[in-house]
């Protein structure tokens, strides 16, 4: 009897083993079976978000003057999702005021781009898929928080302007960007540079650049390489002397100075015959020189004001600067010669 029971009681814990498993085995396979529904369930949801989005931003591709353009104004976008390559064939993006955070690494999927204006957002990195870009002519992406721009923008060998004012931090570039042979427009105002960078003054093609509102306290001895340069801004920055060289750039139609600390303006900056506007305005200059009024009545007040530190100005101020000079040095050499020497008799 005593073996029956045993071999009675172990069958029962065989069979409550079995059961167990059983019972475990298809738990599982009801987990697989919800964990396969909510994953279809959320590729289902996914597809249909991917649509909604897909739908929202054909309505902002418009065409103008035979370009398709991708237009966003003051919407909420802080991501762009990666649905957006099926519009692959966009020309031109413009996202203003949308909160971007930002720039998506499937850029490099838009082959066809040709301007990329991300300005006023929130953007604190290019990544380096910008560098495939070969296509692009206009980058714009002022008003962002960039402190760091890769050298793969390099590569982008048909950029011809590009902009990135007001990023605040920004003070330094990539010593490649020379390299960007069409470049000719460069707006880095409002930024924290101290100096032009070199990568800068050996761009082969540039005609514009503002460097305004930034912490330039020199601008570098071999400015006058910037041999097509026609307009520079420099305004609002802590310059106190302007190297001779400037005087050497003949291209230069438009200079602003204003809001500075120089003290001098070079003889050179004389001989700049292209010249047509420049700008002295609030500097503490050493000379006192002033032009006399126009006829009230035959110039406008303001633009009257602007001349009085302008063209005629600087001329001015070198003339006088040149009198003055020369004034010195005759007064320098009359006591020289009148002045009686240490042997000389005393006076009767």
């Amino acid at each position: 009897m005593t073996g029956v029971t045993v071999c009675f009681g172990t069958v029962n814990s065989i069979k409550t083993l079995w059961e167990t498993r059983i019972k475990k085995c298809r738990e599982d396979q009801q987990k697989q079976q919800d964990l396969k529904e909510r994953a279809a369930v959320g590729r289902l949801a996914h597809a249909w978000e991917d649509r909604i989005s897909l739908a929202k931003l054909k309505d902002k591709v418009v065409t103008e003057d035979g370009r398709v353009i991708l237009r966003i104004e003051k919407e909420e976008w802080k991501t762009l999702p990666p649905v957006l390559v099926q519009l692959s064939q966009v020309q031109e993006w413009q996202l203003h005021r949308t909160s971007l955070q930002n720039i998506p690494r499937f850029i490099a999927s838009f082959q066809h781009l040709i301007v990329l204006d991300l300005s006023r957002n929130v953007i604190t990195e290019i990544p380096k898929e910008i560098g495939k870009m070969t296509r692009l002519r206009e980058l714009l992406l002022s008003y962002n928080r960039l402190n760091f721009i890769p050298e793969e923008l390099c590569c982008c060998e048909n950029l011809e302007k590009l902009e990135l004012a007001v990023n605040r931090n920004l003070d330094e570039l990539p010593t490649q960007l020379s390299k960007l042979t069409k470049l000719y427009h460069l707006d880095l105002s409002m930024n924290q540079f101290t100096s032009i960078p070199d990568s800068v003054v050996d761009l082969p093609a540039l005609e514009w650049l503002d460097m305004g509102g930034n912490r330039l306290d020199h601008l570098p001895e071999n400015i006058h390489k910037m041999e097509k340069l026609h307009t520079l801004w420099l305004q609002r920055n802590e310059l106190e002397v302007l190297p001779d060289n400037i005087g050497y750039m003949h291209s230069l139609e438009t200079l602003v100075l204003s809001s500075n600390k120089l003290r001098d303006i070079p003889a050179l900056m004389e001989g700049m015959s292209n010249l047509r506007f420049v700008n002295f305005r609030d500097n503490p200059l050493t000379l006192d020189v002033s032009l006399a009024k126009q006829d009230a009545a035959m110039v406008d007040e303001e633009e009257d004001d602007q001349e009085m530190f302008g063209k005629d100005f600087m001329h001015a101020y070198i003339k006088e600067a040149r009198k003055r000079e020369t004034q010195t040095k005759y007064t320098t050499v009359l006591n020289v010669t009148i002045s009686p020497g240490p042997d000389a008799a005393p006076a009767l």
